[in-house]
């Protein structure tokens, strides 16, 4: 097992090598004085273009810029992000947070949802219940996940006024700001930091500006882990050690949810573990919609302002959380199946 997750570690770094060779070659398309706005510290520095292209190389060959870039980012040092107006390196710990605090509320219901319903929608084969699931989930998975956005930012907040955009009422989040010593930062989540620090009343403002976001987030996604679900649960209720136990009169909910859902699981596994990625990714429409200003909401930002230095920083954060994702369900594998050890 180890040699096996030893095998599985020098492939990701070939791989994570692989994305910032191609991260850097799409950087390259752009002009030098394009490309000096990464080394930009501040506004003033804009004028001086010319001079930093000079400075910094960015007329050399690109196998040299390439390993300046990666020096240069390895430590730490990711640009000057113009929509933040703080360096990309610091903005990136102000908002992903914010994405992070949204998608640990998303992501377990996704898949707790998503594996029920599929095992309900596969144990009722075509009666109402499995078409309704179906319904369900082709419509969630139909629906453009901003267009869904708008429709429930309509009806949430424009009809019914209960639950507001963004991430935190902007008294709160002032008052913060101007007392940190009565409002400790344990976590950088305003759900679980208001309840750490007795603020029941932040942490529910908090909780309130979530349902949104999260409620959309599900309905889209959700849909594709059901339907692989059902497949997956529909193809063991067929198999023969089912049909057997059926036949000895064992009980239903037993060889259901004990042994069929069980093994049910193993291709779910995969499908979940990529929703989780594309949870992260999937922020970008959601976090601008309801106006919460995580990495989905500050990256749609600077690709509007063309801020090159965040968008080369975050295509480099989603690859890694797609590598490590993978990496993840890699070794979670080789858990529940030895044999893939031996590969």
């Amino acid at each position: 097992m180890t040699t096996f997750i030893i095998r599985r570690f020098i492939f990701l770094a070939f791989v994570l090598f692989g994305v910032s060779v191609l991260i850097f070659g799409i950087l390259m398309t752009f002009s030098p004085e394009r490309r000096a706005m990464a080394y930009v510290k501040s506004p003033q520095q804009v004028k001086d273009l010319p001079l930093l292209v000079e400075q910094h190389g960015l007329n050399d060959p690109f196998y040299v810029q390439y390993g300046r870039w990666l020096k240069e980012v390895s430590a730490g040092n990711w640009g000057y992000s113009i929509v933040a107006a703080k360096p990309v390196w610091e903005a990136f710990w102000y908002y992903f947070p914010i994405t992070l605090e949204l998608n640990l509320f998303t992501i377990p219901i996704i898949i707790l949802l998503g594996i029920w319903l599929g095992t309900i929608s596969g144990i009722y084969r075509d009666t109402w219940v499995d078409h309704s699931t179906r319904i369900f989930a082709i419509i969630g998975w139909s629906l453009p996940t901003f267009l869904f956005a708008l429709i429930i930012l309509m009806i949430f907040y424009g009809y019914l006024d209960v639950f507001p955009p963004g991430y935190l009422d902007d008294q709160y989040n002032l008052w913060i700001h101007e007392n940190p010593d009565q409002f400790k930062r344990y976590t950088y989540l305003y759900t679980l930091d208001g309840v750490l620090n007795g603020r029941f009343d932040i942490a529910w403002d908090a909780f309130k500006r979530l349902v949104m976001p999260v409620f959309t987030q599900v309905v889209v996604i959700v849909a594709v882990l059901l339907r692989v679900m059902r497949s997956s649960m529909i193809e063991e209720i067929s198999k023969d050690y089912v049909m057997t136990a059926r036949a000895k009169g064992a009980r239903l909910k037993d060889i259901y949810f004990k042994h069929a859902r069980k093994n049910a699981l193993i291709p779910v596994i995969t499908v979940a573990g990529w929703l989780a990625a594309y949870s992260m990714e999937g922020s970008i429409a959601v976090e601008y919609i309801f106006n919460r200003q995580g990495i989905g909401w500050w990256l749609a930002n600077a690709a509007i302002s063309l801020d090159i230095p965040v968008l080369m920083s975050i295509c480099l954060f989603f690859g890694l959380v797609y590598v490590l994702v993978n990496l993840a369900l890699d070794i979670l594998y080789a858990f529940i199946d030895p044999r893939i050890r031996l590969g």
